[in-house]
């Protein structure tokens, strides 16, 4: 890897998120679901099966919230590890960046309020478990 390439995927604060995720190239009719491993201000980071080269521009969709987050993105770049591709995307509008973060935000309270409630037996409001959560 290339100090370059290092400079630029750190330029960001990275947040560890296992959001669903639909991806499909922007000519593609059929997307592939993945999870995000992370997200950052400029982008996001998944796993996939199969490489993407640089420069592709993707469709980046979440259902978790309503109405669904959509956005496009274009690939910075694409790792190998392990058995699958880490594929890092840059938001093509900074406006989805900022949107894409609050999704996972969202999802990250969701998933807390479930483990409260599978752990502990104890049911919490979507207000409670933000307030817990933060």
């Amino acid at each position: 890897m290339t100090s370059t390439l290092n400079d630029s995927r750190r330029r960001f604060i990275r947040h560890t998120a296992d959001v669903p995720l639909e991806v499909r190239t922007v000519r593609e009719d059929g997307g592939e679901t993945h999870h995000s491993v992370n997200v950052s201000f400029g982008g996001l980071a998944f796993e996939s099966e199969r490489p993407v080269p640089n420069g592709t521009t993707l469709e980046v969709r979440m259902d978790q919230v309503k109405p669904p987050f959509e956005a496009q993105a274009r690939v910075v770049h694409c790792e190998p590890e392990g058995d699958h591709f880490c594929i890092g995307v840059q938001f093509l509008d900074a406006s989805d960046a900022f949107r894409a973060r609050m999704v996972e935000q969202v999802c990250s309270i969701d998933r807390y309020r479930r483990q409260v409630q599978e752990r502990e037996g104890r049911t919490l409001t979507g207000q409670e478990a933000a307030q817990e959560w933060l």
